[in-house]
């Protein structure tokens, strides 16, 4: 569909090809954007212009304005001499990101604890049965998505949908690591266990164990990242020489620690 849309536009008059160019743009961007998260497109895998102007349809102008958005967000990488690759995922960047998604999620949590009524906690409760579901199809990408909507649902019960819109713009890189840890032994059921316990917290009305629960829940990849060597090394850049990271672990464990 997204072919056919940009075959329309590409059929235009030059004038007409630049006044939606921007849109076409868009359209590119979105797709590519899509397929890098989701590790459709892989790190450290080329991106030709030709390929994708025959992909999409479109000229030159609007691939190369949608790449030049996405090496802004640290998706891909450019290189005068050598081409344009997806990039590979920033170790520090993602330390950052987690923190700042942890930090969010445990303040939605708590809001939503208290904002929530049972019939908006029912629905967690239905996500959480589709989420079971689809780990025991093995289904990683509709777990990834039921995964994603049980959190952003947290941030709509606590009246604050803008702090969702926040941790979208973060949380990019997190996602393509996620994506990477699905396949591991484990890791589907471990992520429900941890999902059921963040309800459980909401619905006993308890919460400190909520905010305990979620902070658990995603500040454990922390710890997770410095075992990353069982994960391709391809697929990362190590730009921590200066042991930030590290830093940034031991912080957030005393804030959490102090905390409840």
């Amino acid at each position: 569909m997204a072919r056919q849309r940009m075959a329309r536009i590409a059929g235009t008059g030059d004038a007409a090809l630049r006044a939606v160019a921007p849109r076409a743009a868009t359209l590119v961007y979105r797709a590519l954007h899509a397929d890098i998260v989701s590790l459709c497109l892989k790190p450290g895998e080329p991106l030709h212009d030709r390929e994708l102007e025959t992909r999409f349809g479109v000229s030159r102008t609007p691939i190369r304005e949608a790449i030049l958005r996405l090496a802004d967000e640290k998706l891909v990488d450019i290189f005068p001499q050598s081409g344009t690759f997806v990039s590979r995922i920033p170790v520090r960047v993602l330390f950052e990101a987690i923190l700042i998604r942890k930090a969010l999620e445990e303040t939605t949590v708590r809001l939503a604890l208290e904002a929530g009524t049972r019939e908006r906690f029912d629905v967690l409760e239905a996500n959480l049965g589709a989420l079971e579901a689809a780990a025991r199809a093995q289904n990683r990408p509709l777990f990834h998505e039921l995964d994603t909507a049980f959190h952003e649902e947290i941030s709509h019960i606590a009246g604050f949908p803008g702090i969702w819109d926040a941790i979208q713009q973060v949380k990019v890189q997190i996602d393509r690591y996620r994506l990477l840890t699905l396949p591991e032994e484990g890791r589907l059921s471990r992520v429900v266990e941890e999902h059921a316990a963040v309800l459980a917290a909401l619905r006993q009305g308890d919460a400190d164990a909520a905010v305990g629960a979620m902070g658990h829940h995603l500040g454990q990849m922390l710890g997770e990242l410095k075992d990353r060597g069982r994960l391709d090394p391809d697929h990362f850049i190590d730009d921590d020489a200066d042991g930030a990271a590290d830093r940034l672990t031991v912080a957030s464990t005393r804030t959490s620690s102090h905390a409840h």
